[in-house]
């Protein structure tokens, strides 16, 4: 049987420690998407638990149409997204010069994060630029980067169509490059 429907079935029986264990395994997860999203730690603690309510509240909706893993980290980035809205805290970066990003996208892409972290004067640019990036494209970057979950996974977590989240993908990476560059003359 499903590992999934396995630990929801427990959790809806009132297993004891059954929701316990659920907490365990994904507050990493939740923990990732809400402090990559709002940058606080109080507010992501309480975001966090403020999650795993509403989880626990609605779980007897969780229809196994994804991963229990995508529900969940669809839930915290909802609470995230909420609470930067009630901040009034931009989710995206404007950009005034919308013919230089389609410019960009043409460009070619051979920005390796992996490359860029192999020293640790550039691990610790990296660290600085991906924190100075706007919510939605440092958390699309780690989930995809760091977390490795998958486009589909970040599609069903965000709600963003995969070429949306890949077009983000793109243009984050060039940002990085760009701000290294300019940052440490580093060029990757």
């Amino acid at each position: 049987m499903n590992p999934d429907r396995l630990l929801v079935d427990a959790v809806l029986g009132k297993t004891a420690g059954a929701f316990e264990r659920l907490v365990r395994e994904y507050q990493g997860l939740c923990w990732h998407i809400i402090f990559r999203m709002v940058r606080h730690p109080e507010d992501a603690r309480d975001l966090c638990q403020e999650t795993f309510l509403r989880v626990h509240q609605n779980l007897h909706q969780y229809r196994y149409e994804s991963a229990l893993k995508s529900w969940i980290g669809r839930v915290a980035y909802s609470i995230a997204l909420r609470h930067l809205e009630r901040q009034r805290i931009p989710l995206l970066a404007v950009s005034d010069d919308e013919e230089e990003l389609s410019l960009l996208e043409n460009i070619g892409d051979e920005f390796d994060l992996e490359a860029a972290c192999a020293d640790a004067e550039t691990a610790t640019n990296l660290h600085i630029a991906i924190e100075a990036l706007p919510p939605l494209q440092r958390t699309v970057l780690t989930l995809y980067h760091l977390d490795e979950v998958s486009i589909p996974e970040i599609a069903q977590i965000t709600g963003l169509a995969s070429g949306t989240i890949k077009s983000h993908l793109f243009r984050t990476r060039v940002r990085l490059r760009e701000m290294l560059e300019s940052e440490s003359g580093i060029t990757p």
